[in-house]
């Protein structure tokens, strides 16, 4: 009996197909690897458009790169994973529950990098524009939000799909949330801390559009349309009324 053939190992070129394709994979099947890559590069565009330093654009490529590799190695523990186990295993659900948590550790972790880089040069730019609005009256934000309902309630009527309160075209819950967002952002005054509470603002309305997406009630491009809208009836009503 002829001893099996050795399989000859993969060339240099071989190898980096193989990689590219797991990353192909899990950009195909992972929704999270998707979303990730997305604010990776808007990041990186903001990092081009506000000139960060060096240093700053290595820390930002470290934390992407430290979310983007969690993300991949979570993704093939949960294969390995499944394949190992035929049925329920508590040990199993662990596994995959640590490394959940590390892709959240590297995320939060990128969330700070992120804003201690981005803070200063944001709060720098957007100082003269905040402060020539943040002199506007308070009943802006209640028309900006009325209006940001009566334009979801027109635009679903108009769709024909969900009703006024749940599903259809466009989130009404995200836009609302996202116009309150705006609304906070624009009003308030000359505060030290008015960019960690916009930034708090607007993590809470991501939140809020999350969930609707999570639920089942909207798709992604349900919630992302109804926050552009309600953002930007609200940033409109406060430039056109702007005192």
């Amino acid at each position: 009996m002829s001893p099996a053939p050795q399989r000859r190992p993969p060339s240099i070129l071989e190898s980096f197909n193989f990689a590219f394709e797991g990353i192909i994979h899990v950009l195909r099947t992972q929704r999270n690897m998707r979303i990730h890559f997305l604010v990776a590069t808007g990041v990186l565009i903001a990092a081009l458009s506000v000139d960060v330093s060096r240093i700053e654009l290595i820390a930002l490529l470290l934390a992407i790169a430290f979310v983007l590799i969690a993300e991949m190695l979570n993704t093939a523990i949960e294969a390995a994973v499944d394949v190992a186990s035929t049925s329920f295993d508590p040990m199993a659900k662990l596994a995959k529950d640590i490394a959940a948590g590390a892709v959240l550790i590297a995320t939060i972790n990128a969330v700070a990098i992120g804003y201690l880089v981005f803070s200063g040069q944001v709060a720098d730019r957007s100082s003269r524009f905040l402060d020539r609005l943040s002199k506007t009256p308070a009943e802006l934000t209640l028309i900006a939000l009325v209006l940001t309902t009566v334009a979801v309630i027109a635009l679903k009527a108009a769709s024909g799909r969900g009703t006024p309160l749940r599903g259809g075209w466009p989130s009404g819950h995200a836009a609302v949330a996202f116009a309150g967002w705006m609304a906070v952002t624009l009003v308030l005054d000359d505060s030290p801390h008015r960019f960690l509470i916009s930034s708090l603002a607007f993590i809470m309305a991501l939140l809020v559009a999350q969930t609707r997406v999570e639920a089942g009630v909207h798709s992604t491009v349900e919630a992302t349309t109804g926050g552009l809208l309600g953002a930007l009836i609200t940033l409109i009503i406060f430039q056109v009324f702007s005192v």
